[in-house]
């Protein structure tokens, strides 16, 4: 069974994790290109860090950065024995919670060219492409979505 809760991305397993991420980044984007946050940046107080288990297994990360009228999608990750098992989409329905509970009427993220598993999860889930935002420049290798929230209270 997959469990999803608030974790430390300095938690061994999760900044392996991460690890594994940010090379996988790095190996398929220049380095421009790559728009992570390290481990010092994901304790920053508005962001929400997220570790999937399964059993004492940390398969899966990703974060809820919260900005000025909206969240943004940071760090999913699934680890390569985690995939095919829902890891990605019980953390991205954790994220979605998460930024419903703080009152944002929008979420969005970058993610890269190429990560098509990534962009079928974030369009099952009803994310749309739009462009750039907050800091993020228009470039070849990424792609941009966003969803607006509903059913907030209010």
């Amino acid at each position: 069974m997959i469990t999803v809760e608030p974790s430390s991305p300095k938690e061994e397993q999760a900044a392996a994790l991460l690890g594994q991420s940010h090379a996988l980044m790095n190996e398929l984007f220049p380095a421009d290109a790559c728009h992570y946050l390290d481990l010092d940046a994901l304790c920053a107080d508005h962001i929400r860090f997220f570790a999937a288990r399964e059993g004492g297994t940390v398969l899966g990360t990703g974060a809820l950065a919260v900005l000025e009228g909206y969240g943004e999608v940071k760090s999913m990750f699934t680890a390569p024995d985690g995939r095919g098992k829902g890891v990605a989409a019980a953390v991205l329905r954790m994220i979605e919670d998460t930024a419903r509970d703080e009152g944002l009427p929008l979420l969005r993220l970058e993610t890269g060219t190429g990560l098509d598993a990534a962009h079928r999860l974030y369009e099952r889930f009803g994310f749309v492409r739009c462009g750039p935002f907050g800091g993020y420049e228009d470039g070849p290798y990424s792609i941009f979505y966003e969803k607006p929230l509903a059913g907030l209270a209010g």
